[in-house]
């Protein structure tokens, strides 16, 4: 058949999506029951001359202009709802500027689409008065732990091992490090502390890593200091000596505004494996700024500028925090290093 044989189709737009109903006209979460469904969202779908796939986005803003607005859910025809637990709506509204314990309006729109992202529509808005309780923080980031006879948590992979120690996070999200003391012994890491799911460890010889879970060990040949850094994307990993620290300090706390004000010193815990590693477990802090700092005296303090996690120095600016939440901090008082991780 030659292309002018071919019937040309034209698709024509009938009626766009237009937001029909919301299942409720109020929403007061609880967060005690965070998985209970509390909300469906129902619209008339757009339609057509001739049958097109359609997808949808629910958009949801604080306010009626939809200046800052995120995604709720997707869907695609012929699904014309979508249903929601307490905890989905209550971390998305958040990421919206809603404040908990506060009763708000919030404005709902649904955006039809076809599959080429063409015939883009834009239904109506609706609202509700909703109150969401308060909600953990915005945390984009995945976090790997160190587990083995080499470190200090051993081989006990129970989520309730408080021994076991994150690497520290970069700019690159494919790249960690750690740098402390290690055993003479072998070790890998995990991404879920309490799940062997996802680990790496080492690969086809020294230097790389395998995600398999029959990867090796990686080995240390001599107890001391090491810097350990990890690509997860590359599936490489170095190992280099460090000089071992002279200084140690009788305490290492945490002061400012997340935990009062900067008259209140919150003591870390040290760590009887590598005296240069203190941790903070399950504690609540404000929002607001502090920094850490040893044996309660300005004379050695430690800040930054990063939130969740870096590495502070001497002296340095205070270090922010934006959302209140129970953390488990960590500290390494001989390179600066800090993480911050919020208990989900």
């Amino acid at each position: 058949m030659s292309c002018e044989d071919r019937e040309i189709v034209t698709i024509d737009e009938q009626s766009p999506a237009v937001v029909m109903d919301l299942s409720t006209q109020s929403l007061m979460l609880d967060a005690n029951f965070p998985n209970n469904q509390v909300l469906t969202v129902t619209w008339k779908p757009a339609s057509f001359n001739v049958p097109v796939q359609m997808n949808y986005q629910l958009e949801i803003s604080a306010t009626e202009n939809f200046e800052n607005s995120t995604i709720l859910g997707l869907s695609t025809a012929p699904q014309n709802y979508i249903s929601f637990t307490s905890k989905q709506i209550n971390e998305a509204v958040k990421k919206i500027g809603l404040v908990p314990d506060v009763v708000q309006k919030l404005f709902f729109r649904v955006n039809s689409s076809t599959g080429l992202n063409n015939f883009q529509q834009v239904s109506n808005i609706t609202s509700l008065s909703i109150k969401p309780y308060l909600a953990s923080p915005i945390y984009n980031f995945t976090d790997l732990y160190l587990i083995g006879a080499a470190t200090a948590g051993g081989w006990d992979n129970l989520a309730t091992n408080d021994k076991i120690y994150p690497l520290l996070k970069t700019a690159n999200a494919n790249i960690y490090t750690f740098t402390g003391f290690f055993k003479a012994d072998g070790f890998k890491i995990i991404k879920t502390k309490g799940s062997w799911d996802a680990q790496y460890g080492l690969g086809a010889s020294a230097g790389l890593l395998d995600t398999s879970g029959g990867s090796g060990n990686i080995t240390i040949s001599a107890d001391g200091y090491y810097k350990l850094t990890i690509n997860i994307s590359a599936l490489t990993y170095t190992l280099e000596s460090v000089p071992t620290p002279t200084k140690t300090y009788n305490t290492i706390s945490i002061i400012g505004t997340v935990n009062g004000n900067y008259d209140t010193d919150t003591e870390l815990v040290q760590s009887s494996f590598d005296p240069h590693l203190w941790t903070l477990k399950k504690v609540k802090l404000n929002a607001g700024d502090f920094k850490f700092r040893a044996n309660k005296n300005w004379d050695v303090n430690w800040g930054s500028t990063a939130e969740y996690f870096g590495t502070a120095t001497q002296g340095g600016d205070n270090i922010p925090l934006t959302s209140e939440w129970e953390y488990d901090v960590y500290f390494n008082d001989s390179t600066g290093a800090y993480s911050l991780i919020p208990i989900k």
